[in-house]
Parts: C-alpha cells; structure tokens; sequence
C-alpha cells in the first residue's frame, strides 16, 4: 500500500496553511471559554485570547502556549516531570515512540514537554475519536499535532480505517520526517499491568509495501516507560472495577470520559519520570524473514514490553503495594514506617471518593485490594522484565 496515495486529510493535524483560520473558529466558540476558565480560573482570557491568535504556526503554538500550560500544570499538580535516555533519540530521525498508557492526555503531553525543554522536536499524538466531544476539542487537539485514531466502527470499515491510520503513520514518518505517538494499547491498563496489544503492531504493519517485518522496521519503533508517583483517576478505576463486578454489562458513559480527563488532568501525579529505552530498529530487522507473521508481531510485542517494563521508574507506593498486595515482607526496606502510612493514607483517602451508594465492607475491601495491585504492578513487571529481556 502507498501510503503516498491516500487521503488523510480527515485524520491528520492541521497543517501551518490552515492555523490562523481555525485558530479564529476555535476561539470563537463557547465552550472552549467555559473550558479555558475552569481550567485556568485566574487567567486574563482577552490576554490569552491575544496570544492565541498571534500564533502562526504549530511551533509557535506549542512553544508560546502549550509549554507554558503544561510547565504550569506541572507545578500545580506533580512534584516534577524528570527524564532518562533522551540522548538515545537522534534529533535527526522520525520515530514511532510506544508508551504505556496511564493518562488519557498527560502521557504524550509530559512526552511533548521533555522535547520542547530539549529543543527536539514534538512528536504528533494518536487521539481516539471517541474524545472528541466537542468540535474545538477536535481544532485544539488537531492545531496541537494530534492525528485521529476512528474508534467502534463496523468491521469493514474498521479494516478500512486501519489501513488509512497506518498508512499516515508511514507517510508521517517516511516523507514529512515527524516522530509519533502511539498508546501500546487501545485504552488505559486498568490495573497498570501495561501489555503491548498485537493489534496494534498488525495496524502498524498495514502500510509500508513490504513484509511485516520491513514495514515495522521502517517506522523506528521506540519504547518509552512513563511512571505517575500516583494515578489521579485510581479510584474511578476501582470504581469502574466494582460497577463490572456487580454488572458484567456496565459500560462508562461519555461524562465518565470527560470526568477522567479532567481528573487526570487537574489532580495530583506525584513524580512523574519518563525513561527512553532504544529504538528497535536494529532488532527488528535482524528477524529472520523465514519467521511467521505472528511470531514477528509476538517478539516485537515482548521487546517493546521489556523496554517499558525495565524502564518504570519504582516510587515507595510501589513498594508498599506490592508487600500489602502479596502478604509479603520482601521490601520492607525499601520504604519507612511513616511512607506505609502515608501510602495507606492515600489509598483509603480515593476509596473514600468512590460515589456508588451501599458499599458493603467486603466490596471495600474488593477494591483496596484491587489499588494495592494497580500499585504493584509496575514494579511486578520490571522484576519479571529483568529475567526474561
């Protein structure tokens, strides 16, 4: 498939030609001021407004107006976004950078943010259109570099929809030389447990012309492991845990969507550490051609899992966790009698939140348990990624 060919103009961000006449459309509506101000009560919106609309082009916006945002936001509510291996990204080349998916906006932002702090350049984001609520959240979002994931569409046009999508991704990184962002799978891991989801690689090798190792290769895969201190949206996830154990059919409504980001958005992250393992380039093309297609996809899968899992950065509450999940004593070293307390603290603290009525002790009790192992998790996973990568 020529990814050359096709038309990705429904999907793909705004291109600098169009910036100044969408920025215009965006600001003229509503509900991006009634956004704007809850999220930034204090701000002068004619002022904001002002700079908004000076911008000429994707860079300007993202220098003048996201950095700032996102520095502030990280003042506000994280103790710190700290980075490793960003000396392994040649500025030069264009990647496809796989995270773990943790946030439903934060990952790729704070990704963004430690570029633009070192002067690379940003990657573009994958954006499910499911979030696309409203339409300035579709210009605001698309004026910021995100090209659109289609989401629950009919089999056939799903298919359709794949190809178009890799086909992007292919010319992004082929042709316009910019990096990209792409969630290892389709939604959040609920319990942090973070496993690379073969559809998406199978989506990845749709475009490109060659074998499914040659279209892979080309697009320089590189695992990237975020880690939050802590998970604002914990206990929505407990929450959704408990609804599905008593309802097998429960299903979030678009305000539990909307509530999440805003969530993930605005509550407190703790540290919050980004690790860049390597590209797998070099390994990818050392597959034997003679090796089957879902065997390729399942060894690219487990490397792209070991440069996650071996990157997470390990907090106290991960200790905890992990000791309080298993029973055990193993790291007890790792953390004070005043850090259990303050992990113990906290967990019971989000279960408080949880608004379903009649809690019973024992679904309490469900859904501490199920905290303690969103919390250990990570650090479950970078043991077993350090005997078996």
């Amino acid at each position: 498939m020529d990814a050359n060919n096709l038309d990705f103009s429904d999907i793909a961000p705004y291109d600098d030609s169009q910036f100044k006449e969408v920025i215009d459309k965006m600001v003229s509506e509503p509900g991006f001021e009634h956004a704007i101000r809850w999220i930034l009560p204090h701000v002068d919106y004619q002022q904001f407004i002002s700079l908004l609309t000076s911008c000429n082009t994707k860079h300007e916006f993202q220098t003048r107006v996201m950095q700032n945002f996102l520095t502030e936001l990280e003042r506000k509510t994280t103790a710190g976004v700290t980075a490793s291996g960003v000396e392994r990204v040649m500025t030069d080349k264009a990647y496809t950078f796989i995270t773990n998916h943790r946030d439903i906006v934060l990952d790729a932002s704070f990704l963004n943010l430690v570029f633009l702090r070192h002067n690379m350049k940003t990657s573009e984001v994958a954006i499910g259109d499911n979030l696309l609520i409203y339409e300035w959240i579709t210009h605001l979002v698309k004026l910021n570099g995100s090209f659109i994931v289609k989401r629950n569409l009919p089999t056939r046009q799903a298919l359709d929809a794949a190809r178009q999508l890799s086909g992007y991704i292919h010319y992004a990184i082929g042709t316009k030389n910019e990096s990209i962002w792409i969630a290892q799978r389709q939604g959040r891991a609920k319990d942090s447990s973070d496993h690379t989801q073969e559809s998406v690689l199978k989506m990845l090798g749709l475009a490109g012309g060659g074998t499914i190792t040659e279209n892979l290769a080309e697009l320089n895969i590189f695992p990237v492991a975020i880690s939050y201190e802590f998970d604002p949206n914990d206990y929505l996830k407990a929450r959704e845990y408990l609804l599905r154990h008593r309802d097998p059919e429960f299903k979030k409504s678009q305000h539990d969507d909307l509530f999440a980001m805003e969530t993930g958005l605005m509550q407190y992250k703790g540290r919050v550490h980004i690790s860049f393992a390597s590209c797998l380039t070099p390994l990818i093309s050392s597959i034997p051609a003679t090796t089957d297609k879902q065997e390729t996809i399942h060894q690219i899968c487990h490397h792209i899992d070991c440069g996650i899992h071996g990157g997470y950065k390990i907090y106290p509450i991960n200790y905890v966790a992990y000791d309080l999940a298993f029973d055990s004593d193993m790291y007890r070293e790792r953390y004070s009698d005043e850090e259990m307390k303050t992990v113990n603290d906290y967990i019971e603290g989000q279960l408080d939140k949880v608004d379903i009525p009649d809690v019973t002790t024992q679904e309490r009790n469900f859904m501490r348990t199920y905290m303690y192992m969103m919390y250990a998790n990570p650090l479950r996973n970078k043991l077993l990624a350090s005997g078996a990568c």
